[in-house]
Parts: C-alpha cells; sequence; structure tokens
C-alpha cells in the first residue's frame, strides 16, 4: 500500500464507486477514476496510476458485466470478438501514441463529442428501440461492421488517447446493430472487459499495479458498477440516455479544459 492518508484512500474509494457507477450505466467512469488517482498519488510514477487504474476498473466492469448479462438480451459470442478486435486495435494504438500530439487530437474529439450530443438530443428515439435479443438476426455486414470499425476503431483510439473510450463503444453499438442504449451498455461491457484484461496484463507484467490499493478500491468499483446496471435495467433506455448526455458534456468540459491549460 502506498503511503497516502485514511482521507485520501476514502476520498479514492468513493471516486472508485462513482466510477463504476458511470461506466455501468453509460462508460465513461475512466474520467473520474484516472485524475483521482493522479491527485491522490501525485509521487507515483505515471505506469503504475495506469496500471493501478486497469485494475481497479476491471473488477467493476466485470460485475456489470455479468450484472447485465443475467437480465439483458447480449451475444455473448459477438460481444467478445468485437472485445478481441479492440484488444488488437488498442495495442496498434499504444504503438503509434508516442507519435501523436494529444492537443492536436483533442479538439477533433470534442467536436465529435458535440456532434454526437446534438444527434441524440435531436433525435429523441436514438437507443429506445427493442432490444436487439438473442432470437433476432443481425446482418452480416452490419456484424462485420461491428467487430473491425467498433472493435478495432475504437480499440485503436482507447489506445492512441482513450478519454470517453466506453461512451463511444455505447453510441457505435447503438448505431451500427440498432440496439437500445441498455444491450448496447451491457455489449460495451464486455468488450471493455476484453481491453482492460489485455492492458492489465501487460501492467503487470511490467510490475507496474499498486496491487493492495487496488484491491481494496476496487470493491467499491464493483459496488459501484453492480448498482449502475441494475439501476440501467429498471430504468431503462431513457435513464440511459439522460447520463449518456451528462457524461458527454462533462468530457467535452474536460478535454476543453486540458486544450486550454495544457
Amino acid at each position: 500500500m502506498p503511503d497516502i492518508t485514511l482521507t485520501t484512500l476514502i476520498l479514492l474509494c468513493l471516486a472508485a464507486a462513482a466510477a463504476g457507477w458511470i461506466d455501468a450505466v453509460v462508460g465513461g467512469g475512466g474520467l473520474l477514476l484516472l485524475p483521482a488517482l493522479l491527485l491522490g498519488l501525485p509521487h507515483a510514477p505515471a505506469a503504475h496510476v495506469l496500471g493501478t487504474n486497469k485494475a481497479v476498473a476491471i473488477v467493476g466492469t466485470s460485475g456489470a458485466a455479468v450484472t447485465f448479462l443475467r437480465k439483458a438480451p447480449v451475444r455473448v459470442g459477438l460481444a467478445v470478438r468485437i472485445g478481441l478486435m479492440a484488444l488488437a486495435g488498442s495495442m496498434t494504438g499504444a504503438f503509434f501514441a508516442a507519435g501523436i500530439s494529444s492537443e492536436v487530437l483533442r479538439p477533433v474529439i470534442m467536436v465529435v463529442l458535440l456532434g454526437v450530443a446534438a444527434f441524440v438530443m435531436l433525435r429523441p428515439s436514438f437507443g429506445t428501440a427493442a432490444g436487439d435479443g438473442t432470437d433476432r438476426p443481425v446482418a452480416r455486414a452490419r456484424i462485420i461492421t461491428a467487430i473491425v470499425l467498433v472493435g478495432g476503431g475504437i480499440g485503436f483510439y482507447d489506445g492512441l488517447f482513450g478519454p470517453g473510450t466506453g461512451t463511444f463503444l455505447v453510441l457505435a453499438l447503438t448505431a451500427v446493430l440498432h440496439l437500445d442504449l441498455v444491450t448496447a451498455s451491457a455489449t460495451a461491457k464486455i468488450v471493455n472487459v476484453c481491453t482492460n484484461a489485455g492492458a492489465l496484463a501487460m501492467f503487470a507484467y511490467q510490475g507496474t499495479v499498486l496491487w493492495q490499493l487496488a484491491a481494496v478500491m476496487a470493491v467499491f468499483n464493483l459496488a459501484g458498477g453492480m448498482i449502475g446496471a441494475k439501476m440501467a435495467l429498471s430504468r431503462g433506455s431513457g435513464f440511459v440516455r439522460a447520463v449518456l448526455l451528462t457524461v458527454v458534456f462533462s468530457l467535452v468540459a474536460k478535454l476543453g479544459f486540458d486544450q486550454w491549460n495544457g
């Protein structure tokens, strides 16, 4: 356990719980968890912060995925295929990350997110259709698009830049596979488990995970993730849509702050 105060530990655990809740509902919990770790561990190397973040996040994401799978109509095989492609895309993105300036990417992502927010607000029916259950066929072209573009493309973005990956997954799965937002959130959780597992394995191999701190925070992240998944299932797509817009605008605000104060 790193040398931190009890107050700092409590605040980190609360941040982990909130991040788990956000991640389960619509993705984007890392926007809260990673900055919290950076503030709570100001003297820790960046690699240790990133590794610990992944060790915490994978627990909450896995718990949320299990909760969703019990009640949401998710094609697990398709989700895993998308996840494996996302893992490959993330590794490729990480390979090129050193040569890309985040100052260039931030304005582009901000414009995309604002466009997404406008689309969701102007299309009240987006993501509210009946879920794409396991008994409903999906066109092969859409499946290929989901695997290559959603998995590979967003996975590449995750490795290259990262913020808002879970949110982009939910939006893309809703648009490409015509899922409702609840089913898209459930599917995104499985994809996130795959990408988190690959990243965590690499961090663990490099010895850059603070396991004791991660274990404590993971308990709270798991609780937040399971509560968020249950709320998304019980309250439906309208609730997820509201949280989605909140997260999108929060992400735009954070990216804007980083851009102008970087």
